[in-house]
């Protein structure tokens, strides 16, 4: 098949195929790319080849020339000069959808040189599953907006579901139950639609595995084996130091450094398999010295890997990734530990203002929880000068003072489904 003849396939079949509109503000996307390179980012599967052939739907239906070309299709992906071929199929104006093309050798700079000799004619919006898409090379260093992709919000993954939330018994009842299905599977648009539950998790492995060896081993050039151990070591771990991942590793009788590990946590977040949360703290050594904690990139991976339910762990980390999808680059998260031991999930901070403090807890229903989660929220905000806190719980909802902080206790369902801009 010629190499023209796949692009044109890919294009048809992005134009015709069923999809259901995610929460994203694709205008957004749309005009970002009048001027700079839009840069769609995030862990494989997500969505995000979905994402572009929707906005390709949008502009076709606009009148706009318009095409969707998956650069990961092998019988394109080797080619040399493949992307000089798509200008050429293409032309040098309209809108041009590229989906993972870092899978291309040489896309950086065919990127910057193409985007400086089409500006104000040719608008690209391209995609990737490493993050090293929006932290390119020179050229590319300012001519890209970046936008991160994550599996279904909570709020898709009702709409996904046909679930309207209604103040009613009957809704209630039926929104618990969907929160429980989407924290133990998470929000993977596939694993969402799969009926068995099995299936869920058969697909939820192949995911796992398939990130490992595309966007982890493949990159940093290591062992799959050893990348499968530190990601099983990582998707059940709460808190991550090189240097008891490195005994775990002594216990399995591989022979690795110290600084390897450091890099298979750098590639695995570039990967968006893991997040790393440092401590909060304005000395950098103190960041350096205390572990992260440790998130995955979807809740579904912690139950498939571990076969366990922790609803506090799966709580916590279904409220990191709310905060990723909402704040963006705009914001930074970290935790804060004192050092008598008490401890605050979430610090979000811009610059040197603290927006907001968040505590986790699935259940507060002994008055000891309910006292040491209270007590090290009110004294987070007391040393960083914050009025008020919000404590995260399966179904409190009440507002008090405490301290003369501001307390507001809300469900988890509240919170996911709180109306905000992304």
């Amino acid at each position: 098949m010629a190499t023209q003849d796949v692009f044109e396939e890919w294009n048809v079949y992005a134009l015709k195929r069923q999809l259901i509109e995610r929460d994203v503000n694709i205008s957004s996307l749309i005009s970002n790319s009048k001027l700079k390179v839009s840069a769609v980012t995030g862990i494989r599967r997500a969505g995000k080849s979905s994402l572009l052939m929707l906005i390709a739907q949008k502009l076709s239906k606009e009148g706009g020339k318009v095409a969707y070309i998956n650069l990961e299709d092998s019988r394109i992906k080797y080619k040399p000069e493949v992307l000089d071929e798509v200008i050429k199929w293409f032309g040098d104006e309209g809108f041009l959808l590229l989906d993972e093309i870092t899978s291309i050798k040489g896309w950086e700079d065919w990127l910057a040189r193409t985007h400086e000799l089409t500006k104000g004619k040719l608008r690209m919006i391209i995609s990737s599953s490493r993050k090293g898409l929006t932290q390119p090379s020179k050229p590319l260093r300012g001519r890209i907006v970046q936008f991160e992709m994550y599996p279904l919000s909570f709020k898709e993954f009702l709409a996904f579901k046909g679930i309207k939330p209604e103040k009613t018994t009957a809704s209630t009842g039926a929104l618990e139950k969907a929160l429980k299905e989407y924290l133990r599977f998470g929000g993977f648009p596939e694993v969402v639609l799969t009926q068995g539950e099995t299936d869920k998790v058969s697909i939820l492995n192949s995911y796992f595995k398939g990130i490992i060896g595309l966007d982890i081993a493949e990159v940093a050039h290591e062992d799959i084996s050893v990348v499968e151990a530190f990601s099983n070591y990582a998707a059940q771990s709460t808190y991550f130091s090189a240097s008891k991942c490195l005994n775990f590793f002594k216990t399995l009788g591989y022979k690795i450094g110290k600084e390897k590990l450091l890099a298979l946590e750098h590639y695995s977040q570039e990967g968006f398999l893991f997040f790393f949360v440092p401590v909060f703290s304005y000395n950098i050594k103190d960041k350096s010295q205390y572990p992260r904690k440790d998130y995955t990139g979807d809740t579904g991976f912690i139950y498939a890997i571990s076969g366990k339910t922790d609803m506090g762990q799966l709580f916590e980390n279904a409220v990191f990734l709310e905060l990723r999808r909402r704040l963006q680059n705009n914001k930074q998260v970290s935790y804060w530990k004192n050092k008598t031991g008490k401890e605050v999930d979430f610090v979000i901070r811009q610059g040197t203002s603290i927006s907001e403090i968040i505590q986790v807890v699935y259940t507060l229903e002994s008055d000891k929880t309910t006292n040491r989660e209270l007590s090290a929220l009110t004294e987070c905000a007391k040393e960083l000068k914050a009025k008020q806190g919000v404590l995260i719980t399966k179904d409190k909802k009440r507002v008090k003072s405490q301290d003369k902080i501001k307390v507001t206790y809300t469900p988890l369902i509240n919170w996911l489904l709180e109306k905000h801009a992304y």
